[in-house]
């Protein structure tokens, strides 16, 4: 019977799965898992009997019995497995005896599960784990298993090789290459996943009745939302909630996750996951200014023009002075610099007039700034609600920066990149418009050890896309010196992300 289920069929045998390509051609195996039997081809010509073994329920015991053949086909399963066992299997027909029976009265309530779709399970490896939950998380218990979970897929990018040599090419001033920065199609190219990775991993995904979302123009990321228990059996974890001590918000993460064997080197990441990123916080200012006496606050002056009141104030004529930034007006209208907003941190437009009526008077009255959004974010002028990070962000960029356009991009509270708050948001956001500031500057950030390795290097790769296109990025270093993002308690250096990006 050449059957038209069409699925692929997995077995497991002495701990370890086993996989299918096609169960038209296949040998048996007995599993007793849910009281069916799978067909499928495992290791030609031998005969395996497994003691019980764990199933994917904890109180589902499992214990195939597999025999192989190359290649069979056969017309009617009822009527013909018996003389089907004894054509495949002679020579080992005592050790078979006792077992076709059993295959007899399990076959047609495998077909049947079979017809259903119910997913087979695949051998699975551990893809990403932590050892430790960061201190400023707590365990709170199980998640529940019918929360759901908005969960995104990174495939393994085509040629990131590839772009890191064109990176350098462009950016390098000796290379005969040097400024000719590439287009959003042609990062793309880059970026796309190999047609292998993306049938593999849909594959996979289709077996489990997963329905994705392409979430990036180069098909590199896919969106979708499962439930917990459906997550767990998907990737063999444990999903518990975690709640940030100091904001009182709370996550659902696991410490571990697998993926198919086979999905390795197609399937990149699956996020959020384990990582456990603080929530960002607004900064927290206390200005004392200086008394006359105290040590100076600057001691590396190399210009007599640096204004003596930098010695108790930081102004943008002081950062001018200080590293010899022009105060001329920039003649080339079509660059563009960007501040990115989060938070609901708003950058407020009579704020900003008000700082460059006092420290920047030079410049036009009607100097100001663009704005941008996307995650549902938007800049309310509102003074109450003007934002003490995206006001500083601006005033000093537009005070610095003379006459260099300036677009503020506030993004909103609805991101789709689960606990970044946004920051991959943004650059998939630049990187699907065609044209894209020269500079992009940011002053939030986390710590390194929060984010995870495996999205820290996609971010980071995210980045060096960005470059290619002719964008520089700046992140801000933290607040807390050695102590990370922001100072506190430490006994050992505590890098800050993605300000410690490579790219």
């Amino acid at each position: 019977m050449a059957s038209s289920l069409g699925h692929s069929l997995k077995c497991r045998v002495w701990r370890h799965w086993f996989y299918s390509h096609n169960w038209q051609s296949a040998g048996i195996a007995l599993d007793y898992r849910r009281g069916f039997a799978l067909l499928c081809p495992i290791d030609y010509g031998a005969l395996r009997i497994c003691p019980q073994m764990r199933d994917e329920d904890p109180s589902d015991l499992t214990c195939p019995i597999v025999v192989g053949l190359e290649s069979v086909s056969y017309k009617s399963p009822m009527s013909e497995l018996s003389d089907f066992l004894k054509l495949a299997f002679s020579g080992s027909a005592l050790l078979l005896q006792r077992y076709t029976m059993l295959a007899l009265g399990l076959f047609t309530s495998c077909v049947a599960a079979l017809a259903y779709g119910k997913p087979m399970a695949r051998s699975m490896q551990v893809h990403d784990s932590r050892q430790t939950v960061p201190s400023s998380f707590q365990l709170v218990g199980p998640a529940p298993p019918d929360t759901m979970l908005n969960l995104r897929l990174a495939l393994v990018r085509g040629n990131m090789t590839g772009l890191e040599s064109v990176l350098m090419d462009v950016s390098t001033p000796s290379s005969p290459l040097y400024g000719q920065h590439l287009s959003k199609e042609e990062v793309e190219t880059f970026m796309a996943p190999k047609p292998e990775s993306v049938a593999a991993v849909n594959a996979w995904l289709k077996e489990n009745n997963i329905v994705t979302t392409k979430a990036t123009p180069a098909g590199d990321w896919l969106s979708f939302s499962v439930p917990v228990n459906q997550a767990s059996k998907l990737l063999n974890a444990e999903f518990s909630v975690f709640n940030h001590t100091a904001s009182g918000t709370t996550a659902i993460r696991t410490l571990a996750y697998s993926i198919p064997s086979d999905l390795q080197g197609h399937l990149d990441l699956i996020h959020p996951t384990t990582s456990f990123v603080q929530p960002q916080t607004g900064r927290v200012m206390n200005f004392v200014p200086r008394k006359d006496g105290n040590a100076p606050l600057v001691t590396n002056r190399t210009s007599a023009a640096v204004p003596a009141s930098c010695q108790s104030q930081i102004t943008p004529a002081c950062l001018q002075a200080l590293y010899g930034i022009p105060t001329a007006p920039a003649t080339v209208k079509t660059n563009q610099l960007a501040v990115s907003g989060f938070i609901q941190q708003f950058a407020n437009q009579q704020d900003l007039k008000t700082f460059l009526g006092s420290l920047r008077p030079d410049l036009p009255p009607s100097t100001t700034f663009s704005l941008q959004t996307l995650d549902d974010g938007e800049n309310p002028q509102v003074l109450s609600e003007a934002g003490l990070e995206a006001d500083l962000d601006t005033q000093y960029t537009v005070g610095i920066a003379s006459q260099v356009p300036i677009t503020f991009i506030s993004v909103g509270p609805n991101n789709q990149d689960g606990d970044l708050s946004g920051f991959l948001d943004i650059i998939e956001f630049l990187l699907s418009e065609t044209s894209q500031p020269q500079v992009l500057s940011t002053s939030y950030g986390s710590n390194e050890e929060d984010i995870g390795s495996a999205m820290a290097k996609n971010l980071c790769s995210a980045y060096m896309a960005l470059g290619a296109r002719g964008t520089s990025i700046l992140f801000s270093s933290g607040d807390g010196g050695v102590s990370g993002t922001q100072s506190q308690r430490c006994t050992s250096f505590v890098p800050t992300f993605p300000s410690g990006c490579p790219l």
